[in-house]
């Protein structure tokens, strides 16, 4: 879904009012998959106007609790967020440059994983992040002279 009419039914599923900073916050976070909230902030006051920080954390939160937007923290890294949510796929994050992409489950069916002992959980979802250097970052580390 990326289109206003498709977003407004999407808020009006989740039982949330049809807001312009809402509408601007899902299509940001649309448009630019994996940003943090001081690049969504950007993107809305340059296509929308102004907007306050705040308003812009509390939209976050409200999409997020509302299952419309995925947040996720890698280790090291301020929280990112994307509209690809429901699908338990995991990422791959770049260890030089931060770049974060989407992947598939490995294998199987959600929660793609079994765990070994799962203490009596009824496991619902599983968080699996593969770090490595991405095609940009490998190259320049292989282009660099060797001391």
């Amino acid at each position: 879904m990326s289109t206003r009419p498709d977003f407004e039914r999407l808020l009006r599923g989740a039982a949330l009012r049809v807001t312009a900073p809402r509408l601007a916050v899902l299509t940001a976070v649309h448009d630019h998959p994996h940003s943090d909230t001081d690049s969504i902030i950007t993107v809305v006051r340059r296509n929308h106007g102004a907007v306050s920080h705040q308003a812009v954390y509390d939209v976050l939160r409200a999409l997020t609790s509302a299952g419309l937007l995925r947040r996720i923290q890698p280790t090291g890294s301020v929280a990112r967020y994307e509209t690809r949510v429901g699908d338990n796929h995991h990422h791959v994050v770049c260890r030089s440059c931060g770049v974060i992409a989407d992947v598939d489950c490995a294998t199987g069916s959600a929660p793609c994983m079994t765990a070994s002992d799962d203490h009596g959980f009824e496991i619902d979802e599983t968080e699996v992040i593969f770090w490595g250097l991405c095609p940009a970052c490998l190259a320049s580390a292989q282009s660099e002279p060797q001391p």
